[in-house]
């Protein structure tokens, strides 16, 4: 099944744009998983995905909290993944980009080894470092176009002939798209930006949108200005805002409750 279909196809079915990050921190983790649990971080994550799996359409493991741990969040990663029911998208969020021949090795990785659906790639390179992740064509390499943070613009608003920098990447990204499928990364938190976006890129086009939640971002203008006009292929991320809903014992039940409270706020405006 080629991505398209497969993020179409579980957004219908559990009715939702939503995407969990699974974005492991110790410090915000609840205490008692680690006096009672021999994995802590496992049994965290599987507790997650078991009470929202039927609520979302992706998962998004952002790679450097699993780095971080060393040999030990290597195979977090790959277990947590496993975990993941294989209707839901995966997406591994780690913006990697490099020269053509270092860029092969990092799809290979994330699309062989690990399994995932879909990526986040750095455009900085160039077309020859992002050709490799596109020869994947049942998967999708999001592009970082117009991130979510406060200093997106420090380099994305620059003009370039007359148009800023994220503008050119997201027309880039509509040639990229004939050698493979191609998303993009736009942030909630610019919500005139993800407008603009849209309409250059049109229907077929799916959408990361970060920034949901802690970083403040709009629903109604997220959903308005990023999704299709079927209200479709966008692909909206929370992660602090579920996952440590809660921090106690019923923390995973704290995190559906968050999930199903975005999911209804989400669906009001489609």
């Amino acid at each position: 099944m080629d991505f398209i279909t497969k993020l179409e196809t579980i957004s219908r079915k559990h009715n939702s744009l939503v995407c969990v990050g699974l974005d492991i921190d110790k410090e915000k983790m609840p205490p008692s998983l680690f006096k009672t649990c021999n994995d802590p971080y496992l049994e965290f994550n599987k507790a997650l995905i078991d009470e929202t799996m039927d609520l979302v359409c992706a998962y998004k493991l952002n790679m450097a909290f699993y780095e971080a741990l060393g040999d030990v969040g290597y195979n977090l990663l790959k277990k947590t993944i496993e975990h993941i029911p294989k209707e839901v998208v995966i997406i591994l969020d780690g913006k990697r980009n490099d020269i053509g021949n270092t860029a092969k090795k990092y799809a290979e990785n994330l699309f062989e080894q690990l399994h995932a659906d879909s990526i986040t790639v750095n455009p900085y390179l160039g077309s020859d470092g992002v050709k490799p992740f596109l020869e994947y064509q049942d998967k999708c390499s999001f592009i970082l176009c117009r991130t979510s943070n406060k200093s997106a613009g420090d380099f994305q608003d620059i003009e370039s002939g007359g148009k800023p920098i994220y503008v050119h990447v997201a027309e880039k990204v509509k040639e990229w798209g004939k050698m493979g499928t191609c998303g993009v990364v736009v942030g909630a938190t610019y919500p005139e930006e993800l407008k603009v976006i849209r309409g250059l890129l049109g229907e077929d086009v799916p959408f990361l949108i970060p920034g949901i939640g802690k970083q403040g971002g709009d629903v109604k203008k997220t959903v308005g200005f990023g999704t299709n006009s079927r209200k479709e292929l966008a692909i909206i991320n929370s992660s602090r805002g579920i996952i440590y809903a809660g921090s106690g014992k019923d923390f995973a039940k704290k995190a559906r409750d968050a999930t199903i409270l975005l999911n209804e706020e989400i669906n009001k405006y489609r």
